[in-house]
């Protein structure tokens, strides 16, 4: 490597993509276009980096494929920052394996936190969880153990454990110093601030409480009985009872649990379970026949009884019952969600993320844009084609 290269190296090293640039811009050999590719993508030119970088790796070609794979990995984390989930995998696939036979065990463990970070976006938790667990950190350059424990971080953060989220984020603020790059800095500092804002919503009693993540975490090791709106399950100490398939029941539990320690009138629970403002003899049998099924359901954590007005909830062992709610509830609220990290997505990614068809989401998009919710939505709706 020349004089001009390995400076060029150096400067995307330690943050400082102008200068890399300034060092490779009149060149076109492979190795420059590569390190042209990462600067671009540093400074924000995505289009131009991904040209810049498949460039070099198709001039690498054959007769070097190491430093092919490690071009393939680079416009593999760009197409993640742009949002193109479907791709990423078929990309990192094969130029990990191939990294990892060659022993560039570096760059192999950058190709399967870019494939952890593209799980967690789409909610695969468990298997991001696995393969963090796989990648050794202890020959990883302090940037990379930044972005590992960045990782490790998220995935914290969605299992609620806020502990052992803030225990991550701090060592991945250590490394990012060490690493000396602004971008990472930035990067820690956002996470931060996500921490700090509202993770959830209690409905106890009639009354209404914003919660942090530390405050979610110790609700559900206590011995409340928890209606999570969240995720559609009912959880007490340990138990998680799924109903995410079983959307009328859901609805009753958690009406039920709103009222708590009250009972909920008849009425109430036909229109929030059955949408119908009106009832009759078929709405109150079928209501009765939810409400055996929901009991059923409960098994031993609660019971379900009728009152004169109506039917009340009763935990066998826990003191209380309680509903958890996102911090704000309105329509295509997971959408908003996800466009609040500031990225344009295209529809395609956030169908794959949701689990859902494109033209649902993009149904979402457009009735967002007509509301005005978000400028977000527009521009995913326009790169959506």
């Amino acid at each position: 490597m020349d004089s001009l290269m390995a400076a060029a190296a150096h400067a995307l090293a330690t943050g400082d993509p102008l200068l890399a640039l300034k060092c490779v811009s009149l060149r076109d050999d492979p190795p420059a276009l590569a390190l042209r590719g990462i600067a671009m993508a540093q400074i924000g030119d995505l289009p131009r980096a991904r040209l810049a970088l498949r460039r070099a790796a198709r001039a690498f070609g054959q007769r070097n494929p190491v430093a092919k794979a490690r071009c393939v990995v680079a416009e593999a984390e760009i197409t993640l920052v742009s949002r193109d989930l479907a791709a990423v995998p078929t990309m990192l696939d094969a130029a990990r394996t191939l990294l990892e036979k060659q022993g560039d065990r570096i760059n192999a463990a950058h190709a399967a936190i870019l494939e952890v970070r593209r799980l967690l976006l789409v909610g695969q938790i468990h298997e991001a969880e696995r393969l963090l667990l796989d990648i050794d950190i202890a020959a990883l350059p302090p940037s990379l153990r930044a972005t590992y424990h960045l990782a490790e971080c998220g995935i914290a953060l969605r299992r609620l454990r806020a502990r052992v989220a803030r225990e991550a984020l701090a060592r991945a603020e250590t490394e990012a110093r060490k690493a000396g790059i602004s971008a990472l800095l930035a990067e820690v500092r956002n996470m931060r601030l996500s921490m700090t804002r509202s993770a959830a919503l209690l409905i106890s009693g009639g009354r209404k409480q914003l919660l942090s993540f530390a405050e979610v975490e110790d609700l559900l090791a206590s011995d409340t009985l928890v209606v999570d709106a969240c995720r559609y399950v009912l959880r007490n100490q340990g138990t998680v009872l799924p109903l995410t398939t079983r959307p009328v029941l859901f609805s009753l539990a958690r009406s039920l649990a709103e009222r708590w320690p009250d009972d909920v009138p008849r009425g109430e629970l036909i229109a929030s379970a059955f949408g119908s403002r009106y009832s009759d003899e078929s709405h109150r049998a079928r209501l009765r026949v939810e409400m055996a099924r929901l009991r059923a359901e409960l098994g031993g954590v609660a019971t379900i009884n009728a009152t004169a007005n109506g039917f009340v909830i009763q935990a066998r062992q826990a003191t209380r019952v309680a509903v958890l709610a996102p911090p704000k509830e309105e329509r295509h609220a997971t959408v908003l969600a996800l466009l609040a990290d500031g990225e344009s997505w295209p529809s395609s990614a956030l169908a794959l993320a949701l689990n859902v068809s494109a033209r649902t989401v993009q149904r979402a998009l457009d009735e967002l844009k007509a509301r005005e919710k978000c400028a977000q939505s527009a521009r995913a709706a326009r790169a959506a084609g």
